[in-house]
């Protein structure tokens, strides 16, 4: 008996099978839960870099600050000042040698200075201009006591023997008013630039979180397939977190590479400045824009914590998301 077939069932075997439905990018096999080299990645990356880059810049600048202070107070510190006045029926200059002794002769004074009639006036001219005679102004004449540094000098005796010896005419300042209106400000710096960089790490957990919402928004279907076949929440938000790791980590990197550049430019020119008056100007204000090794590991480790948070972050709305 021949073998009869039908022209229907002879089409069907000699046509090709039907080609499998394409999966989407994020369900195929091989591709990440999360992409990272998406525009959106890519967008976020900037953003925790520009972040990270201005809150190493506020920390540098606290830094220069904070050891600009210090400076200062080092050099104050060492240092007080025996101010005498001229009077009516005495000899200026009598007094003067006379403070001078007084302060050689106490402990801890390594040594005295006293400023002249002109450098006295000249001390003036910041506030009253350059040109003037003073000479029948009563300007006082000062000495500077330069402090030893192995022992502690005995300032309320010096300010009672010069009370004693010269009253009315010689007081002694020790610059302590001066010196606590300084801590205070440099205290002011630190504080303002700890709290803009708090406020700098704020906004990139912001970020991560509309980013991280919108990553699952998009890979809804990936969720579902993954609690489909047993995956538990806790994976789901590791893969989430490995990759805003890497995010972070990267927009971390570079905002810190890019401060720690700026930082190290902004110290090069202010050297090249330093030969001429602004430089010494603004040397004498801001310092060498030096901030020192702790300054860079400082820059280091915010892009460290902006990785870090990064990661946390997402993983906290993460969870929240699957709740």
């Amino acid at each position: 008996m021949s073998d009869v077939r039908s022209p229907a069932r002879t089409a069907a075997a000699k046509a090709p099978p039907a080609p499998e439905p394409s999966l989407p990018a994020n369900l195929r096999r091989n591709a990440p839960l999360v992409p990272t080299d998406s525009a959106a990645s890519r967008a976020l990356a900037a953003v925790i870099a520009i972040l990270t880059f201005l809150a190493a810049l506020c920390a540098g600048a606290a830094e220069i600050a904070v050891s600009s202070a210090g400076q200062w107070q080092g050099s104050v510190a060492q240092e007080v000042t025996v101010q005498i006045r001229p009077s009516a029926g005495r000899d200026i200059e009598a007094d003067v040698k006379r403070a001078e002794s007084l302060a050689k002769d106490t402990p801890g004074i390594a040594g005295a200075r006293i400023f002249s009639k002109a450098e006295s006036e000249r001390l003036l001219e910041p506030w009253l201009g350059s040109g003037l005679d003073l000479s029948d102004l009563p300007v006082p004449r000062l000495i500077a006591l330069t402090l030893a540094r192995d022992r502690n000098p005995d300032l309320p005796a010096l300010r009672a023997a010069l009370v004693e010896a010269l009253p009315g005419v010689a007081s002694l300042d020790d610059h302590a008013l001066w010196l606590q209106r300084l801590s205070t400000m440099a205290n002011t710096f630190a504080g303002i630039g700890i709290g803009i960089v708090l406020l700098v790490l704020f906004a990139t957990g912001l970020a991560v979180v509309f980013a991280t919402r919108g990553a699952m928004a998009g890979n809804r279907e990936v969720v579902e397939v993954l609690h489909f076949v047993g995956a538990d929440d806790d994976y789901i938000a590791k893969a989430f977190q490995s990759r805003f790791f890497r995010l972070g980590l990267r927009g971390g990197a570079l905002g810190a590479g890019a401060a720690l550049v700026t930082c190290a430019m902004a110290g090069l020119l202010a050297r090249m400045w330093r030969s001429g008056p602004a430089g010494e100007e603004i040397e004498a204000l801001f310092g060498t824009f030096q901030i020192g090794w702790q300054g860079y590991a400082m820059i280091v480790l915010i892009g460290v914590i902006a990785s870090l948070v990064t990661a946390a972050v997402s993983r906290f709305t993460v969870r929240r998301f699957l709740r």
